[in-house]
């Protein structure tokens, strides 16, 4: 711990939106803030990959800390663009049921959305209001979300470390973290080109963080499988098929939305993402393969658990993402004037480390292991980057009070209440 009168010393592992705005807030505290990224610029992987949506908390269960923080989130974001300057675009939400299948579904996205508070949100039932919100859109019904935004997190990542640096903090680029250790109550990182002894470490690590927690012993679960996201771009002259945003009614037996529109902040349409098992932690195209990463989910024991559950569609998002007329016809589901000579280019990819267990289940929420003065955030899903500023401060409320006496790693955490389980026992994290 650090002498009276002292700066505590933070290290903050990934310069990520979570992990800069964890520096951000604790760089206001007082804390004297390092952070270690391994690329040469922040938001490299999945901030800086992103649709750039600032979710309203449609889909997600009520009570769960996924709904609390994005509602919490979505304000937070809101107020930093506005303090910044940084475009902030409400360009609405649209979720469309395509045909009379698919209402009963929809009716469970209203019920969520209006138990976690969506600001006005209305159901539409009439296909002449559907065409006033979103003029070339297919659908018997749909619920609209007027207040869902677009951002650009790279830009508002970068406005987060320049307040770090005017706190005091640094921003290192170009560290990759190569081992840690507790030594004495505090925590000794390792990268190519530096040694620190910190008094505490968080870790947002993002695809990274499973290979960063074992590091410190954490438990080898949650592991990270790399999903692959895609998208199309519409062609510049054929914009204004679409307004907003419209997405699909989920299907609940798949951890994905499925393929949606979307308007940028800069008013560039892309279509997608499909979602690809990715051959690489950081395998942006097909062309990107690890054997090391390949080999290790493979013999993870909850991939074949996995791939029995969900193999059909597996097929069908690597079919879409291989045979463009595939992901043509899934699109065309939702917009009927389209063409396929309307997506023009894939517009790039993101990859999203999706966490699993040794069962093949995958999380659902956030999860965080605390390993003595080592917090490590073991997975971030979506909607992590609307959710990074109220994420900062329910991890420093709940688990960056006196470091735990007992280093040995605990399971996840996953839930609005913070608790921590180990084998046969379970404890109480500070708060």
């Amino acid at each position: 711990m650090p002498d009276a009168g002292t700066a505590r010393r933070t290290g903050v592992i990934g310069g990520g939106i979570v992990g800069v705005a964890l520096a951000r807030a604790l760089s206001a505290r007082g804390d004297e803030v390092t952070v270690l990224e391994k690329e040469s610029r922040l938001s490299q992987h999945q901030t800086g990959h992103n649709s750039g949506v600032v979710h309203a908390g449609l889909y997600y269960k009520p009570g769960s800390l996924k709904a609390t923080l994005c509602a919490a989130g979505r304000i937070s974001i809101r107020e930093f663009c506005e303090e910044k300057g940084l475009p902030y675009r409400e360009v609405g939400k649209l979720v469309v049921a395509v045909d009379e299948s698919e209402l009963s579904a929809l009716a469970e996205i209203e019920r969520r959305s209006r138990e976690n508070g969506v600001p006005d949100l209305a159901r539409i039932d009439d296909v002449a209001q559907l065409r006033e919100i979103e003029p070339h859109v297919a659908g018997v019904a749909a619920v609209h979300s007027p207040h869902t935004a677009v951002v650009d997190y790279a830009s508002i990542t970068e406005a987060m470390a320049q307040d770090v640096r005017v706190a005091g903090g640094t921003i290192r680029l170009g560290h990759e973290v190569t081992a840690m250790s507790l030594e004495n109550g505090r925590v000794r990182v390792v990268t190519p080109v530096s040694e620190d002894l910190f008094d505490r470490v968080i870790v947002c690590a993002g695809l990274q963080s499973d290979v960063v927690a074992r590091f410190v012993g954490a438990d080898e679960s949650p592991k990270i499988l790399p999903f692959r996201g895609e998208y199309w771009e519409l062609a510049p002259g054929r914009t204004d098929l679409v307004k907003g945003m419209i997405y699909p009614v989920p299907d609940p037996r798949f951890p994905f939305l499925g393929v949606h529109f979307t308007r940028g902040v800069y008013d560039n349409v892309h279509v997608g993402p499909n979602a690809v098992p990715a051959l690489a932690r950081e395998g942006y195209n097909w062309l990107q393969w690890s054997v090391k990463d390949t080999v290790e989910s493979l013999r993870w024991p909850g991939a074949w658990p996995l791939a029995k559950q969900h193999w059909r569609m597996g097929v069908d998002e690597i079919s879409g993402s291989l045979i463009k007329p595939l992901y043509f016809r899934k699109a065309r589901r939702f917009i009927p004037e389209l063409r396929a000579s309307d997506l023009t280019h894939k517009h790039g990819a993101g990859v999203r480390a999706q966490a699993w267990g040794r069962a093949g289940e995958l999380l659902d929420d956030f999860a965080v292991d605390q390993v003595g003065p080592v917090t490590l955030l073991r997975n971030a899903p979506s909607p992590a980057a609307t959710s990074s500023i109220a994420i900062a401060e329910y991890i420093i409320d709940h688990y960056l009070g006196a470091p735990r006496a007992d280093p040995s790693p605990g399971a996840a955490t996953i839930g609005p209440r913070p608790r921590r389980t180990r084998t046969g026992t379970g404890t109480e994290p500070p708060s």
